[in-house]
């Protein structure tokens, strides 16, 4: 009888042991000094975070793994569908530690979501729909639930990527939703993004949105996409960029020294103010009236 009863008194510490050891290896995981951020995205999360992103962070001597679940174009809609059959069908974009690139094709989400202790994972719309609030209400809780309940710590926290509007004259087939206006689209996306953020399901929103609006309001005007939706190669994705680091570090952006070679000294400066006041204020333009015409 006494046997049986230290048995059980030892398997009982044991199971407390085991779980104190487990949880706080998760803390040392997730608290090493690297900042790790999985996006659930499409050619948005591309455009925003596989480029610059780790080279703002490692000019300020900051640690950050970026990884990206990429499908073109893709909804919410289709992220549900991808995770609730298990489907291998992304191309899992990772820049590592040390800047390293690499591409895994046919990667799931949720071997992706074991594959680091991630710190942050984002969500977003594809852009057509990233003004309308009802897609968001139908398909975002099931996926949030789904990440939840299959990522690798319950600490992981999460993140809301508000993307931009279209250009003036973009030629994409979504842009009737808005009527073919960018004000009306960028107000719909702003609308949208604090209704979704007040849910209080994340921990940081990204408002890449209002700062490529912010910098339409300087002498470069609406010049920052590439398409008529998807950003420039240059000062349109170091924009976004800026706006990932100012708001993952809070740390303000305009002191920074990183400068892409690609762009100009003025349009460096006008990427880290437009990003700097949408981090400050994500719901309203802020007109930089420093670089409404060109400066020297």
């Amino acid at each position: 009888m006494y046997s049986v009863q230290i048995t059980s008194i030892l398997f009982f510490l044991s199971v407390i042991f085991s779980s104190s050891l487990h949880a706080q290896t998760q803390e040392q995981a997730l608290d090493d000094g690297v900042i790790r951020i999985l996006a659930i995205g499409n050619s948005f999360s591309e455009d925003a975070i596989e480029n610059n992103l780790f080279e703002l962070a490692n000019a300020r001597g900051k640690k950050i793994v970026i990884g990206n679940l990429y499908i073109g174009g893709a909804p919410l809609e289709l992220h549900v569908k991808n995770a609730l059959g298990d489907s291998s069908a992304y191309s899992y974009r990772k820049v590592d530690e040390s800047g390293a690139k690499s591409v895994h094709e046919h990667m799931k989400i949720s071997a992706a979501l074991l594959d680091e202790p991630w710190d942050y994972i984002s969500f977003q719309q594809a852009s057509p729909l990233s003004g309308k609030y009802d897609t968001y209400a139908k398909d975002l809780p099931l996926l949030y639930t789904y990440v939840k309940e299959h990522v690798k710590y319950p600490e992981t926290k999460y993140i809301l990527h508000q993307t931009w509007a279209y250009q003036h004259d973009s030629d994409h087939s979504g842009f009737s939703l808005y009527e073919r206006n960018q004000e009306q689209m960028y107000k719909a996306i702003v609308s949208t993004s604090e209704k979704v953020y007040k849910w209080g399901n994340f921990s940081i929103l990204i408002p890449c949105g209002t700062a490529i609006q912010n910098a339409r309001t300087t002498y470069i005007g609406d010049h920052f996409t590439r398409d008529g939706y998807h950003l420039n190669l240059n000062y349109g994705r170091f924009i976004a960029a800026c706006v990932w680091y100012e708001a993952l570090f809070k740390e303000d952006v305009r002191n920074n020294a990183f400068v892409p070679l690609s762009i100009s000294y003025v349009e460096s400066k006008i990427a880290k103010q437009a990003a700097h006041h949408a981090v400050i204020h994500p719901y309203n333009i802020t007109l930089l009236t420093d670089y409404t015409f060109w400066t020297y």
